[in-house]
């Protein structure tokens, strides 16, 4: 399988791990050789409900045996995408009450761009430095790191940056702005939380110049931080939310939620403002409905919390300088990339998932399951600690 992998199936960097998946459950991957690996990753942050969740597997196989995929987007009302974006919309705060779902992340970032500069009427849009918002051609142009970006350009134009947690770049928001996009936490730039009421002051601010404010919870939503959303651990709502990986009990799936009257402008003037064959697929949606259901009718989210203290009171090593992030949205910070390379990479021989940061070399990402267990936590932790003891004896 894995000659097939490299020959026929297009790679994302030189080096994949190139495990070969036999099957997964609960908080454990397994690999076609029987060995057993405890999962601190969870697809990055999709399988918040962990492997093989009961509530969403009924769910989709209760919907394939009705209908799958009947019509583009929009034009039939199908109950579990009805169903879906009721039950959110009755979860968030307004006036955020219109749900466009699509296929991914990314594809969310790009609508919540063009509804931006449709409301406004303006073109300028900015971002942060080392912000990630997904990988196609408008959400590379507003991500924050030129690295990746250089091969590609000419991108979107009349993109500007500003550093998060910098309050006088907040100024840069001005009567020329259609939208600034921004994480509630800074994923790939390193589990970097908003400091000093930053996202209030940008809210603000946006109000004040007729901006739109648009909240990224890709990485951080539903129930990652032990809130439904990051955004409401920082009292400030966006006007465009934009939402994906763990929505979906990891089936792929997207979406971006403003107010009706400003979603309204994308139906008309011109028809088909936004159009997707697939999103709203009705097996999708009613994974998401379950894993939502899951979320909300659970005390998954107190316990998020508790198992973050968890984390933090058994994560004590020389090795590790902080430990960032909210809920199970966490980081280890060594000092080196060196160190959080080999780590990550003895771990994962050991039968522990962790995984990089894409922009922070330095950072260990901990974003297991919501649904994992104390044990297993205290089972993964003392394994990650023997290896840094591994690691720190062959750098004395």
């Amino acid at each position: 399988m894995l000659q097939d992998f490299f020959k026929y199936q297009a790679q994302t960097s030189p080096h994949p791990l190139a495990m070969e998946i036999s099957h997964a459950k609960g908080s454990y991957i397994y690999d076609t050789s029987g060995n057993k690996y405890l999962d601190f990753v969870a697809g990055v942050s999709a399988c918040s409900l962990g492997h093989q969740n009961e509530r969403v597997n009924n769910a989709i196989k209760n919907q394939l045996d009705k209908y799958s995929h009947v019509m583009v987007y929009g034009e039939y009302a199908q109950h579990p995408a009805t169903e879906y974006c009721k039950l959110l919309a009755q979860h968030l705060p307004h006036p955020l009450n219109k749900i466009y779902l699509v296929n991914s992340g990314t594809e969310a970032t790009e609508g919540a761009l063009k509804l931006a500069r449709r409301v406004t009427g303006r073109s300028q849009l900015i971002s942060c430095h080392n912000a990630y918002h997904g990988n196609t051609m408008g959400s590379l142009s507003v991500m924050g790191f030129e690295e990746r970006k250089q091969v590609f350009r000419p991108l979107i134009p009349d993109v500007d940056f500003i550093t998060f947690n910098n309050e006088e770049d907040i100024q840069k928001i001005t009567t020329k702005t259609a939208g600034i996009i921004l994480e509630s936490i800074q994923g790939g730039a390193g589990f970097i939380q908003p400091q000093n009421d930053f996202l209030k002051k940008v809210r603000a601010r946006c109000t004040e110049v007729g901006a739109m404010l648009i909240i990224d919870e890709i990485q951080p939503g539903f129930g990652r931080t032990g809130k439904l959303f990051g955004f409401e651990n920082y009292d400030c709502v966006p006007d465009i939310l934009v939402i994906g990986k763990g929505m979906g009990g990891g089936m792929p799936v997207g979406a971006f939620v403003a107010s009706e009257a400003h979603m309204d402008l994308l139906y008309d003037n011109p028809k088909l403002g936004h159009i997707t064959t697939f999103g709203g697929h009705p097996v999708i949606a009613a994974a998401c409905l379950a894993t939502l259901q899951e979320i909300t009718e659970t005390n998954i989210m107190a316990e998020t919390l508790e198992k973050e203290k968890l984390f933090r009171k058994l994560l004590v090593h020389p090795l590790i300088k902080e430990v960032r992030g909210k809920g199970l949205m966490l980081a280890a910070m060594t000092e080196s990339p060196n160190i959080t390379n080999e780590v990550i990479l003895r771990c994962h021989k050991r039968g522990l998932i962790l995984f990089w940061l894409l922009f922070e070399g330095t950072a260990i990402r901990i974003t297991p399951p919501l649904t994992i267990s104390n044990e297993e936590i205290e089972e993964g932790c003392k394994l990650l600690l023997e290896v840094m003891n591994e690691v720190q004896a062959l750098h004395l």
